[in-house]
């Protein structure tokens, strides 16, 4: 299937692992220009190879940290910079952060910033010229809403939810779509630091339908096609990618 992403541009964020560096991979393989972000310059280095080596541009590397007062803005300049223009934004960079009760507060605020707050400033800095030119794609990798235990990761991908919903209603008559991707339990560095192989392979058996673990391609073909032109009628939406995790049927 030609997903028609030829010659379009995109802005991917926490692009250096995982889940963000196989949907930098997947885009670039349809023939997008793209523009990674995050703070590891050699994982970036190594990104632009390997996409070089499978025939695709290689992609503007821009190293930023999210966490900087002025980084939207900073971003949006860098990107059209490199892009000229930006057709595509991909939401990706975030990270897990648990909380106890007594949390002091910074935490709470930091959290938030990272998982929420830059996630919109940056959609919000990009979209007067997707409206400009009336086309754009805004996809946010999110996580479930399924918490085990407080952490502050989960409320910010809420709100995240909430507010891509609000927005896709204003800028859908731009030919502009906003959608969400929930990960399941998606393989990565983390991951296998953090829980052991015994671990994985019980809980894939016991809690995922389809018995394995995600790999980030996994979830990067999702995102690819939402991306495209072909979701023209995909907007406001919650997609999962768990392997049938989750167990609410809504």
């Amino acid at each position: 299937m030609d997903l028609q992403l030829c010659d379009k541009t995109a802005l991917v964020t926490g692009a250096s692992m995982g889940i963000g560096r196989a949907i930098a991979k997947g885009l670039a393989a349809e023939g997008v220009h793209v523009a990674a972000l995050a703070r590891r310059t050699e994982l970036l280095e190594s990104l632009a190879e390997e996409i070089v080596a499978a025939g695709g541009r290689r992609p503007a590397l821009i190293c930023q940290d999210l966490m900087a007062e002025d980084a939207a803005a900073c971003l949006r300049d860098a990107a059209l910079a490199a892009l000229g223009k930006v057709d595509i934004l991909v939401n990706n960079a975030g990270g897990s952060r648990v909380m106890q009760i007594d949390a002091p507060e910074e935490r709470w605020t930091e959290a938030m910033t990272l998982n929420f707050t830059r996630q919109r400033q940056i959609a919000h800095a990009l979209l007067p010229q997707m409206i400009e030119r009336r086309w754009g794609r805004i996809v946010n990798i999110t996580g479930k809403s399924e918490p085990e235990h407080l952490n502050a990761a989960f409320a910010a991908k809420a709100a995240v939810h909430a507010w891509a919903k609000g927005l896709s209603r204003e800028v859908g008559q731009f030919g502009i779509t906003v959608n969400s991707i929930p990960p399941g339990r998606i393989m990565s560095e983390q991951i296998r630091r953090n829980y052991p192989e015994d671990y994985r392979k019980h809980f894939a058996e016991t809690e995922i339908p389809v018995r394995y673990w995600g790999e980030p391609e996994d979830l990067a073909v999702m995102a690819v096609f939402l991306a495209s032109p072909l979701a023209r009628y995909v907007t406001g939406t919650v997609i999962p990618v768990d392997g049938g995790l989750r167990r609410y049927q809504f």
